[in-house]
């Protein structure tokens, strides 16, 4: 039978991420997607607290604010409808004053410092080449924050600016954190107000941006999620109703193609493991203290005890202790 699709297989990384490998995502809402599901997995990694920033130039901003643990400055707040925010940030980190809000943004970047100094690997999604620059500043925003439109300028990245702003983060990077690498990332979900056939402008742009960073600079790689949703399932039936945003499903097809070109076969066996305990987890007895159920969590504890020394699940083993009772205690 003849095939009726293009399975999209990407390249094995010649870095493969180690289990122990701290991880820092940052980027659009896809990003999340992403961290989540290393969350889920055990790793020890950063997800997108900074809240979701689309175009490159403002992800390279917040990431230079994280490594040399510097605050914006004072121009970038503003009060709009008696909230206070900072247009280098996402509208979730706001406050009902300026102070609370410096307060808030000095604590944040604080705790991206850390993890970005310790990170050994850095994941970048881009949303989108448009920017707004402030009529006053000529400045890139991240977020306008519902101020009237007439404020900005709207325009078009080119791929010369993204490289270019992308190598004032990555020296940085390299003279704060040399051992990091970063995986490059083009977010799958289209932004139609800037009409389809503006998002395919936009997206090309941000394309041909991945490749040459990846080509050009050192620990850098490219990974195909947007290939793999547009051009290997290419069926709006991995699309949510929005018919914008990919579903679990197709999310969870791109975490697969992710885990296959980044770790290591022992390492994927350990997520089998520890999906396979997940699941017993997850379980609701009727009758907890019953002989089976008993039964049943102490040899969920053993499996938990024999991951431990691979990946930390001390909160679990923990949570499971405390559900067996005292006669089937060990």
């Amino acid at each position: 039978m003849k095939e009726f699709r293009t399975e999209l297989n990407p390249a094995v990384s010649a870095s493969p991420i180690g289990l122990r490998d701290s991880i820092f995502a940052i980027g659009s809402c896809f990003a999340d997607a992403i961290g989540s599901h290393l969350d889920a997995n055990k790793f020890p990694v950063w997800n997108n607290r900074l809240g979701s920033v689309y175009n490159p130039i403002s992800i390279h901003r917040l990431l230079i604010f994280g490594l040399e643990n510097k605050s914006p400055a004072s121009e970038s707040y503003l009060q709009n409808e008696g909230v206070h925010l900072n247009y280098h940030f996402h509208s979730s980190c706001s406050a009902f004053s300026k102070k609370e809000l410096e307060d808030k943004i000095r604590t944040s970047v604080g705790e991206a410092c850390g993890a970005l100094r310790n990170a050994h690997r850095i994941i970048i999604t881009y949303g989108t080449a448009f920017v707004y620059r402030q009529k006053s500043s000529n400045d890139v925003v991240a977020n306008c924050h519902k101020v009237p439109p007439s404020h900005f300028a709207k325009s078009l990245l080119t791929e010369t600016a993204i490289v270019q702003s992308f190598q004032g983060f990555y020296s940085t990077l390299k003279r704060i954190n040399p051992g990091c690498k970063i995986i490059l990332t083009l977010s799958p979900v289209r932004h139609v107000k800037d009409t389809l056939e503006l998002n395919s402008v936009s997206k090309s742009i941000l394309r041909l941006s991945c490749h040459s960073i990846a080509s050009r600079f050192a620990d850098v790689e490219y990974f195909p999620a947007y290939e793999i949703l547009l051009d290997d399932l290419r069926d709006y039936r991995f699309y949510k109703t929005d018919r914008l945003h990919p579903t679990d499903e197709a999310i969870e097809y791109i975490w697969e193609k992710f885990v296959t070109a980044y770790f290591e076969k022992s390492t994927q066996q350990v997520f089998q493991q520890w999906e396979e305990i997940s699941k017993d987890l997850e379980h609701r007895p009727f009758h907890p203290n019953s002989e089976n159920h008993q039964k049943f969590l102490e040899a969920a504890l053993a499996k938990l005890e024999a991951l431990q020394p691979v990946i930390d699940v001390s909160v679990e083993i923990r949570n499971l202790k405390s559900k067996i009772t005292s006669s089937h205690t060990r």
